[in-house]
């Protein structure tokens, strides 16, 4: 089990969940709640780094937002910093999946002095990727209206824990290169339920004027990121454009994977997660 702490910060108090050994790595995604189970992604990088999971304001027993903005990326990576400070870290890594993922740009855009490295993995520099037809957030997808529907039951407080497993299942089935390797990944400790706040507030004014393209030649923090073959969330043209477009990023592609190569394709993502250590 992962040791939960509550950290004070200038930016309020933060709950974070901590397990490995090593040199410090924070973990997140934008909009999940994480428990003592941890979770499959950050499981992964524990085995090479001392990783501190972290609740974003909002979720789990963060402090809560005042104002709708304060689940920006933005005030995000501002929260992220404060935890960095008050765990007096000079430098940390950070990496992130998916939302995570771009939350890891913004972060080495903002404060790339406090960085050792980031990892950026399942994820795309612009709302490009919802566009593309292979992405299930596409209207060009014929996924499109059955997501939007299960974001919208996942999003509000009125949907019942049985339903939100349903259909959690079904999001995620779209999302795993077969339901078997779904179905393995769900015999493990893990945790990240969906952080309806949070989801609301990124899909409804954050995602329409996402673009970070131009500026990812300006990020000079150490950038390693990985796609898998089949992504349907953010397809693997996004991620190799994020390497292409960072200065020396290294990029990994994993051919057997759809949106979680962490999970689907577990010995080459550790090798993947080593070399990320001693690369830098």
């Amino acid at each position: 089990m992962w040791e939960m702490k509550r950290i004070q910060t200038t930016r309020g108090i933060f709950e974070l969940f901590t397990y490995g050994e090593g040199e410090p790595l924070a973990v997140t995604h934008h909009y999940s709640e994480f428990n003592e189970k941890g979770s499959l992604f950050a499981q992964a990088l524990a085995k090479h780094y001392k990783v501190y999971l972290i609740n974003l304001r909002g979720a789990g027993n963060s402090v809560n937002a005042i104002k709708d903005d304060e689940y920006s990326m933005n005030e995000t990576v501002k929260d992220l910093d404060a935890i960095r400070q008050a765990l007096s870290f000079e430098r940390w890594g950070f990496a992130g999946h998916s939302t995570g993922g771009m939350l890891a740009m913004v972060y080495a855009l903002e404060f790339p002095e406090t960085l050792t490295k980031i990892i950026v993995g399942g994820a795309a520099a612009s709302k490009l990727y919802g566009d593309h037809p292979d992405c299930i957030y596409s209207p060009k997808n014929p996924n499109y209206e059955r997501i939007v529907y299960i974001m919208d039951a996942l999003s509000t407080t009125k949907t019942s824990v049985e339903e939100r497993q349903k259909l959690s299942y079904e999001w995620a089935l779209m999302s795993y290169h077969s339901e078997e390797n779904l179905k393995l990944s769900l015999s493990k400790p893990n945790s990240g339920k969906t952080c309806g706040p949070r989801l609301d507030y990124f899909r409804k004014i954050e995602y329409p004027k996402f673009d970070l393209t131009e500026q990812l030649a300006s990020i000079m923090v150490p950038a390693f990121v990985y796609s898998g073959q089949y992504d349907s969330q953010c397809p693997v043209v996004f991620g190799a454009e994020i390497a292409d477009k960072i200065p020396n990023a290294e990029f990994w592609l994993f051919e057997n994977s759809n949106h979680f190569p962490f999970s689907e394709e577990e010995e080459r993502f550790n090798q993947f997660v080593y070399a990320t250590k001693q690369e830098v």
